[in-house]
């Protein structure tokens, strides 16, 4: 702890007094957020690598040559790596779950380790792999002091899978309707051993638990249905809705945390949402949290915007990743579609409870650890294109995420060209050094490392981008809070063309791409008002060849970013 103290004077040397005092005052859509897995990104203390535990590691869990075992990255790796995060412009820090988990689950040949943070049997105190209670305080009182928020990651769809079942010993229970076992559909069973694992202690009671058997993901069963063979909690129980309120009111009384990521939270009953997410929000504001960011993980595949937008009407969700946003980004910057279809996603925002400004707050991006990463994306649809294509795809996809409507969301490695072999555990790379071979075999775009190399390089052309972009957000308030104009679109590859607009001080930023892969020469509609353009990024002209109308010229690929005046 010592040790960790002596790190956190010497990082916070360089803090911004102003960025202090403003981190409550900034709205979400301010952020620029950057998402980490803990145990992947740094490993600042080695002598917790094993979580307190002893034994192999079927009983600690590390084993950082496999990609399903905790690796050694933890709080004080964080800390460590704080001017890296902040360099590339992130403002607020969010990370896998940290509560103490069940360090290794799974059948006979299945068995992997709770790295990630899902599987938790403690939702109050922070699991030994990744450090202490008061390392997580000093890792919080570090960000704050840079100006950094702090979300979280949260749970309440599921525990650690603890409750057996009677009827099905050996293998995993089909899901059992309410129709047909109105009562009770399996006998749960929990090993002395586990009796009383969970925190708080009413977890550990069965009766607060849906024991139906495993989910299909369809229809009832995707909310009473255990996932993946977890303990599916009772949501819809008073109790359990008052318990979880009560459990994540307390992170935010003793650490002072900005915002919740919610996992799951389409597989949770949405009059649970209906009284959580309120209480939540309302007891951030009294500790003096104005502008917590709460987000749900709907999680699709698709560009069904109603789907998504329905749990901020229904489930009162104040906010949801944007899921639709990663889908229409890959298909229009990989080619496969026009860019009518960023159009389409950007039509649908009024349907979001609070309409466009809602749509603001959605966390957009391109890659995560469960789907995949983008640079991949890229790759599966171009498997010809050269180092040199890949690269400029993928930094034409991060400037959209950065300049369009919504708070810009990087996943960790992605500023590393790191490009994954496929989704869930083949996306979730070390950031230091890593002892995966199936990740140290891979090419990563925009440089000669690999994943057995330390990837912190801030001269990564995708690192170097993000940085560049996210000032310019900074800079330019109608990049954050503006409201967006959808100016051109195509039913083919090329121009998209959008306005953000600031209504509070009038700035108006044209923002133009080209998704083709050849040079565009094209027209852009814009009020006859417009008199002159200011170059910001790219190749603006100077002022429109006609009232109403600005010619844009723009390389394959290309991207420009322009102050209307």
């Amino acid at each position: 702890m010592r040790k960790l103290l002596l790190m956190l004077s010497v990082v916070s040397l360089g803090t911004s007094p102003l960025a202090a005092q403003t981190l409550r005052d900034r709205l979400p859509e301010d952020e620029v957020i950057y998402f980490v897995l803990p145990d992947r990104f740094e490993n600042g203390d080695r002598t917790n690598d094993k979580g307190g535990l002893s034994g192999d590691k079927m009983v600690t869990g590390f084993d950082p040559s496999h990609k399903g075992f905790y690796h050694g990255g933890d709080l004080a790796g964080l800390v460590q790596r704080l001017d890296y995060i902040q360099g590339m412009g992130a403002t607020a820090i969010w990370f896998a779950p940290i509560f103490k988990n069940k360090p290794v689950q799974g059948g006979p040949g299945q068995e992997s380790a709770g790295y990630h943070g899902y599987w938790v049997t403690d939702f109050t105190s922070v699991d030994p792999h990744f450090g202490s209670d008061a390392e997580f305080k000093a890792f919080v009182d570090a960000a704050h002091a840079r100006g950094m928020k702090v979300y979280m990651d949260i749970i309440t769809n599921h525990s650690a899978d603890v409750i057996q079942y009677a009827e099905c010993p050996e293998s995993a229970c089909e899901y059992r309707s309410r129709a047909d076992y109105p009562d009770k559909a399996y006998t749960p069973i929990v090993p002395k051993s586990e009796a009383d694992i969970k925190v708080p202690a009413w977890m550990n009671d069965v009766q607060y638990y849906h024991n139906r058997g495993n989910t299909t993901f369809r229809g009832e069963n995707s909310i009473m249905g255990d996932f993946v063979g977890l303990d599916d909690f009772a949501t819809e129980d008073p109790h359990v809705v008052e318990g979880f309120i009560d459990v994540y009111k307390g992170w935010i009384d003793r650490f002072g945390i900005d915002g919740y990521r919610i996992d799951t939270a389409r597989h949770v009953n949405p009059e649970f949402w209906a009284a959580f997410a309120p209480a939540i929000m309302a007891h951030a504001n009294n500790r003096g949290i104005p502008n917590f960011h709460i987000f749900g993980e709907v999680a699709s595949d698709g560009m069904d915007v109603q789907a998504q937008a329905l749990h901020t009407r229904v489930a009162k969700l104040p906010t949801v990743l944007d899921f639709v946003f990663r889908r229409a980004a890959i298909e229009t910057v990989s080619g496969r579609a026009g860019t009518e279809l960023l159009a389409t996603l950007f039509e649908g925002d009024d349907l979001y409870e609070g309409g466009k400004q809602t749509a603001k707050q959605l966390p957009t991006f391109l890659g995560n650890h469960d789907f995949g990463r983008f640079a991949r994306e890229m790759r599966v649809a171009h498997p010809e294109a050269t180092d040199a294509e890949i690269l400029q795809r993928v930094l034409l996809g991060h400037a959209m995420m950065m300049t369009l409507r919504g708070v810009p969301t990087i996943y960790s490695g992605d500023e590393q060209g790191f490009a994954g072999d496929g989704n869930d555990q083949d996306s979730r790379e070390d950031m230091f050094p890593s002892k995966v071979a199936v990740y140290n075999d891979n090419d990563l775009v925009g440089t000669d490392a690999t994943t057995a190399d330390s990837n912190f390089d801030t001269l990564h052309p995708i690192y170097t981008a993000i940085a560049d972009l996210a000032k310019l957000r900074h800079e330019q308030v109608a990049l954050r809070r503006g409201d967006q104009i959808v100016r051109n679109y195509s039913e083919k590859p090329g121009l998209f063309a959008a306005s953000r607009i600031d209504s509070a001080s009038g700035e108006h930023v044209l923002i133009v791409f080209n998704t083709s892969k050849e040079a565009l020469n094209a027209n852009v509609e814009v009020e006859k008002s417009v008199k002159k353009l200011e170059v910001l990024r790219g190749n603006c002209p100077g002022a429109p060849r006609l009232a109403g109308s600005i010619a844009v010229s723009l390389p394959a690929f290309g991207y420009m970013v322009c102050k209307l005046k």
